[in-house]
């Protein structure tokens, strides 16, 4: 029998958070924040002792937005990256349109994305 932890204490809206509350409270696992971060040089979380990470409140709030395009809207992450290129993602901003991407191009996107993850993921095993 495992002993079940207790549920920790919430911080202030305001206080940093580590890459585990994060990815905890968004449901995104650990890698994937860390390549968005590769991906979105708009996610600078602030690196201490030992490349840990402490993620803003507004780093937290781009990562639920782009969350939200990926995962629900459908958008690619080359889609997304040109919406924060074409002037971010406010809150003006969250009511997008719907993607105008047809399905077999669509699916493309999703390959080459999924292509050049698994170059990047090769490239991190042969280090």
């Amino acid at each position: 029998m495992s002993e079940q932890l207790p549920p920790r204490p919430r911080k202030a809206p305001t206080a940093f958070r580590t890459i585990s509350e994060v990815a905890e409270d968004l449901h995104i696992p650990q890698h994937v924040l860390r390549f968005w971060e590769t991906k979105f040089p708009q996610l600078k979380p602030l690196k201490r002792g030992g490349g840990r990470r402490y993620y803003r409140p507004e780093d937290i709030g781009l990562l639920r937005r782009i969350s939200d395009l990926l995962y629900t809207q459908g958008y690619t992450i080359k889609g997304v990256q040109r919406l924060l290129r074409e002037g971010g993602l406010g809150e003006a901003e969250m009511a997008l349109p719907e993607p105008t991407e047809s399905a077999p191009d669509s699916l493309r996107a999703i390959l080459e994305d999924l292509e050049e993850l698994a170059e990047e993921l090769h490239g991190l095993a042969g280090r």
